[in-house]
Parts: C-alpha cells; structure tokens; sequence
C-alpha cells in the first residue's frame, strides 16, 4: 500500500505519516454527486490562511463557461503532528448534471482541483419486462465455415439465431486480449489487456485487405495455413498456440498491404487509431513482447518503466498489433450493431484481474499494488483459501488518478455490451489480498470506496444504456446485495446453487428475484447433467416434488424431463433476464472450468460436442429455448 513499514515497530510512524499526508492533501481527489446534488466539500488548510478568502469555480464536462464564487476559509482548528488545520466547506451553488466535472480552488497562491462525478445513481434497466438469452464461449463454439476456431463471424451468426427465437442476448467468456505465445496464458480471466480485444477471434475471411493481398489470398486458397487451420478446427480442444501462430501469419500479411499503401482504408485506420491513443502504445508493447518472448519484469531495465521508444519496435510486429485490433473492434462492432436492432446483444464479463504480465500493469503502475496477488479467504470450497495469481487494484492508486484506467476499461465494454456481469462484484466495496509468498489463509481485506465506484459504473451504463449484472455468487455480505439494489445492479440467480441440499427440506427450489439474471450454472459450476448426476437420491426427490407441485413436471422424472422442469421454473420466474447455457440442452457432462485446477483439466479449451449447423435445427435445442420463450411472454 506505499507505507513505510518493515515490522511492527514501523506502525506508529507509518499511521503517524498517514495522518499528516491526509491532512496535507486540501481536497480529496474524487467526490460524488447523487442526482445532481454535490454536499459540501471539504477544504484542509493549514489554520494560518483560515478566514481569508477561497476562489471556486466548476467547470462542467460539456465545456459550458465555468461557476465561478468566493467563500471565506473557517472551522475550528485541528492539531496535527503539532500543525494546526482547519476543515472548511465548499457549497457548490447549483445543481449539477450527470458527467465528469472539475471542481479547482485557489487560496493563498495555491490551486486544488476535484473530480466531481455527478451520477443519478441508478445503471440502466432491461427496455423489455422478462427477457431470456444463451450462454456459450466463443472457442467452444464450432461451425462449418470457421478457420480454426469461432469467430466474431460467428458470434454474429448465433446472435442472430438467438434472436429468431426470441431471445435478445448471448452471453459469451471475456474476448479480450490474451498472451498466445510466449508468455502464454490462454484463461479468458487474465486478459493481457482489458483495453483490447483478442485477435484470436479475427474473421480472417471478412479483411477488405484480403481483396489486394495475394500473399494472404494464397494461404487461405490451399496453403499450407488453410491446411492448418482446417485441421486444427477438427480438434477437441483448442490449441491455441497453433491457432494463433496460424491466423496470425494471415494477418501480418494483410497488415502489410495495409501500411504499404492508402486510400480509404488507410484513412479509416488513421481515424481509429486518433480515437484511440493507447493503441501505438499497446501496439510498441506486445512488439516488444514478440521481441523478448518473457514477462514484462524480465526485459532490460529501460523497457520495464512502462514507456517505449517508437525506434525500438519492430515494424512488422507492430504493424499487425496495430492492424489487428482495428480489425477486431470493426468485427465486434458490426456483430454489436446488428444485435442491438432489437434488444440487449452482446452480453460480456468484466474480469476482476489482469495478467501480471499484461500491458496494463505494465503502463498503468500506478494503479495497482505489487508484492500481493488477489484472492478469497477459505471457505467451504476451499478450505486454504484462494490466489487468483493477478494484482489487485490499488484503493489510493485508483483514486488519485481519478479512475482513468477503471474507467477506461468499462467503456471498453460498454460501448458495444448490451449486458456487462461485474465479476466478483465485491470486489466494488472489498478484495481479499495475500502477500507473496504467503498461503490463502493469511490474506488480509483491503477496502476501496464503493461510492465513488457506483458512481462511475452507473453513470457509464446510463451512458450506453448497458444492463449491469454483479457475479454475487458464494459468501456475500448483505451490505453488497442492499448496494447492488439501491444501483440498480442485477443479482446472479444460479439454480444450482440455490437447491436445497437438505434430505429434510420442504422445497429444493429457493424463490427467484425480479431484481436477478437467473441460470441454471455458470462456466464455474457443473453443467447440469453433471450436477444432477452428483446429486445425492433423497435432494433429487425433494427437487422433484418441488417442480410437480408448481405443475412443471410430470411422472417422468428422467434427467432432460428435470432438466426442462428447472428451465420452465426459471422462465416462469420474475427474473427480469434469464440465460439458458446451450450445452446444458444436449446434456453435456463435462464442465468448461473447474476452479483451483490448471493442469488437471483442460480449462478454457474444451469445444462444444455440436457444430452451431446442428444445434440450431435440433428439436432438444431450438425446441427448449422456444419454450422458454413462451414462458418468458407471459405475463
């Protein structure tokens, strides 16, 4: 956290030193205004300028001219370290408007400036009463036309399905950016960025740079990169290494043809790249990432300081950094556009982490803490508690620099999510942290100030009009689902764990919220065929019951009766959404991750056991999600 402590000894000081800079520190870096109305704001001064004259003013973010007033500095003196202060307060003279706004104080030759986020308070709401959705990671997800994995071609095309059906969402694993190659960590919850997409995912067949690339042209004709990719398709699990290696040589080609000439192309390139800043920057980075093919902490000492000479990289990799994630944010955004026609679209996780390794923690140190990794206390599950292996978020980093890189990565998201899930949504208001080192039971919480980050995520939403879910699962304390409510943060509802696993229950099935988006699992749980065949005969006989009772089950209690019995219970439910996780419809058993594994299972790699051209025709499939449709209609 930045204090000055080696052992106990050091405390005194250390809170002593605290105390001083807080006092130092004339306004706090961030406040908030809930619907437009600002409290006063407090004004630490030393109590030698008390009584004279402060210049305030308030400069608006749609740049209207600024507010401009004087007040007079008093309070009753307050010792510290031997320094007398007073805490004056600043009214703020008219109501605000939701937006980022800056208030500056000018007393005694010095100026102080604020970030003032004016929010109402409330994310957007679902446009529609009950809504439904599917759930299906984009590598899982196999087709006839895809080049070695799915692709954001794809993910269009089950949107669109999902839609002829009914439904308005498809929700997919995070699709950011991933190391593939060497540092390698394919986990779609340690993102090497969570300010860029995966390129992984690149229709290579849809590049308008393809038309003028006969060197691309040639590898995907009959190559030996289309004989690559064709088998590497047929796999059972990905290899993403190959994939990537692959595509990749496909991309470097078209990137070429793209900086080699200009026109139309070239100009809309240019465009992008003005719209978004850090791309060079991230660009010069994964170049550099090519170069060493280590962690970032392993490169020469100049490389390590989070800036890059432009002369260092290598053109061509930087070329298809460049290429690449412009490619991929026209694909996304054009699967995006087409879903949100008529409803919620693209549905998409915010990871909690990012990949030590990653080009985040590389530029934006500040941000967060080193020496610690971000995990959760023992519980049940995990009797030694657990290390998610990523730095967490510093509470005083973040704040300081008044939440650009936090609120940089939701507008990521939320400009082309219909639906954004929050992971580990108390993360908002606590994170447990373990030095390094240490085990999972000697972590310790560190607070942030959950106001201030409500704030902000309301406030984006409204912007984009996103639907914010928070991932609730496991020990939560209620203090987190009252703020959520207030927020208007949507509850995760999983059915499969909320059935009572007590022989003696009198129901097994616990009362679905309005305020929720209910499932029967996540990508962290068993499918359901898997659950019902772990679960113990007298819960299956409890369940049972609970589901003829409420008429949604009849004598046959086989798995898919139960399992269509549970989705009718969760579509006739007041759950404003529902997600209906696809391979629970042909009775997969086999989970997409098991957590606390690495090499014991292949997660994150596993492909769906049907091509989308046979699910979308299959009765059991197609079948079961026009049935939840129906019900989701009713009133």
């Amino acid at each position: 956290m930045g204090a000055p402590v080696a052992g106990w000894t050091d405390v005194p000081d250390a809170l002593r030193h605290r105390r001083q800079e807080l006092w130092r520190r004339r306004l706090e870096p961030v406040v908030v205004a809930w619907k437009g109305r600002l409290a006063p704001v407090a004004l630490r001064v030393p109590a030698t300028v008390a009584g004279r004259s402060a210049r305030c003013s308030l400069v608006l973010e749609e740049g209207d001219p600024p507010v401009t007033w004087e007040t007079v500095v008093g309070g009753e003196p307050v010792e510290v370290e031997s320094v007398a202060y007073v805490e004056a307060r600043i009214a703020v003279p008219k109501a605000l408007p939701e937006g980022y706004h800056t208030l500056s104080v000018e007393l005694d030759g010095e100026h102080d400036t604020s970030m003032v986020v004016s929010s109402s308070g409330l994310a957007a709401q679902p446009s529609s009463a009950k809504t439904w959705g599917a759930f299906l990671p984009l590598y899982a997800m196999r087709s006839e036309r895809s080049l070695g994995i799915a692709d954001f071609t794809d993910l269009e095309s089950l949107l669109r399905w999902v839609r002829e059906l009914g439904g308005q969402t498809v929700a997919t694993l995070p699709l950011l950016a991933a190391f593939l190659d060497e540092p390698f960590d394919p986990s779609p919850y340690s993102p090497a960025s969570r300010l860029f997409w995966n390129e992984l995912y690149v229709d290579l067949a849809k590049a308008p740079e393809l038309d003028r690339c006969e060197e691309a042209r040639s590898m995907l004709a009959s190559g030996a990169v289309r004989s690559e990719l064709g088998a590497l398709r047929d796999l059972p699990l990905v290899d993403y290494r190959r994939t990537m290696a692959a595509k990749r040589k496909v991309l470097e080609a078209l990137a070429a043809c793209l900086f080699a000439g200009s026109g139309g192309r070239r100009n809309a390139f240019e465009t992008f790249a003005r719209a978004n800043p850090a791309l060079e920057d991230y660009a010069r980075f994964r170049a550099a990432c090519d170069r060493y093919r280590t962690p970032w902490r392993e490169w020469p000492t100049r490389d390590r300081q989070g800036s890059l000479p432009a002369a260092t990289s290598d053109e061509r990799s930087f070329h298809y950094h460049l290429y690449a994630q412009w490619l991929a944010a026209e694909q996304l955004e054009r699967a995006a556009g087409d879903s949100r026609q008529g409803g919620s679209g693209l549905y998409f996780d915010l990871p909690l982490g990012v990949n030590p390794s990653g080009y985040d923690v590389w530029r934006e140190r500040e941000a967060f803490l080193d020496g610690v990794s971000a995990g959760a206390p023992p519980d049940p599950f995990f009797f030694g508690g657990q290390n998610w292996g990523f730095p967490p978020l510093s509470p005083e980093g973040i704040r300081l620099q008044r939440y650009r890189y936090p609120i940089a990565c939701l507008r990521h998201l939320l400009r082309l999510a219909g639906v954004v899930r929050v992971d580990h949504v108390m993360g908002l208001h606590r994170l447990f942290v373990l030095p390094d080192g240490m085990h999972g039971d000697h972590g310790v919480y560190i607070r942030y100030r959950p106001e201030e980050l409500y704030a902000i995520l309301t406030l984006e939403s409204k912007r984009t009009q996103t639907v914010v879910v928070g991932e609730d699962l496991g020990v939560v304390p209620a203090y987190v689902r009252r703020a959520m409510a207030r927020h208007g943060l949507y509850r995760s509802h999983v059915l499969e764990a909320e059935v009572s696993t007590h022989s003696d229950a009198t129901d097994g099935l616990a009362p679905v919220p309005a305020g929720a988006v209910a499932s029967l699992n996540t990508h962290d749980l068993p499918p359901f065929a898997a659950f019902w065949e772990a679960l113990d005969d007298s819960v299956r006989a409890v369940l049972v019951e609970s589901l003829r009772r409420r008429g949604l089950l009849g004598d046959r209690a086989e798995e898919r009766d139960v399992l269509g019995a549970c989705l009718g219970y969760l579509a006739s439910s007041p759950a404003r959404m529902m997600v209906v996780n696809l391979e629970d419809l042909w009775l997969e058993a086999d989970p997409q991750n098991v957590p606390g594994t690495t090499e014991e299972h292949p997660n994150w790699r596993r492909r769906a056991r049907l091509e989308f051209e046979t699910f979308r025709s299959h009765p059991h499939v197609a079948g079961t999600l026009q049935r939840v449709d129906r019900m989701r209609r009713q009133p």
